[in-house]
């Protein structure tokens, strides 16, 4: 079973109990690791989605439209990837850490300003936190790669695909 330190606002609990029992070739000292990267990550990647729906529902302006449709894009291209860290998470083993709640207590990522209405303050937040989660996935690659698990570095690395480009269509509204 799953043991829990006591978290603290931005960290997720790390295991300190033995994890469920796999046949994954994963020693359980990495899988332990694995399970806290990616409980984090998933944290974080949740709190981004409700955070550019928070964008999507509340921008105001003359480019209300395109940035609403910007804002649900962004929010329905990083949905998907809480449910697959959430099941990589069991997968090796550990415990999901996935309610809104959880996540909340444990994400990293600032908390929307819920003042801002102007289009050009819904992209600036909204592309500050796809970099800091983009910049998180990438450390999160590295750190799979150095517990030799390919298959949670994949996972990061498709995410980091996606987030890298959705940042690349937020930041295009800001050029120019």
């Amino acid at each position: 079973m799953l043991a829990l330190r006591p978290e603290s606002r931005g960290a997720m609990p790390t295991t300190k109990a033995k994890l469920f029992s796999t046949k994954i070739d994963i020693a359980e000292s990495a899988r332990e690791t694995l399970v806290d990267t990616i409980n984090q990550q998933l944290a974080d990647t949740f709190d981004l989605y409700s955070q550019a729906k928070q964008a999507h529902w509340n921008v105001k302006g003359a480019d209300f439209f395109q940035l609403h449709e910007l804002f649900d894009a962004v929010a329905e291209a990083v949905h998907p990837f809480v449910d697959v860290l959430a099941e990589r998470a069991t997968t090796l083993g550990g415990v999901a850490m996935g309610t809104v709640r959880m996540a909340a207590k444990s994400s990293t990522l600032n908390e929307y300003p819920a003042a801002a209405t102007s289009g050009k303050e819904h992209l600036e937040n909204v592309r500050d936190r796809l970099a800091a989660v983009a910049a998180s996935n990438r450390k999160a690659i590295e750190q799979a790669g150095k517990l030799k698990d390919p298959t949670t570095e994949d996972l990061f690395t498709e995410i980091s695909r996606v987030l890298d480009l959705q940042l690349y269509f937020v930041e295009a509204h800001l050029q120019g």
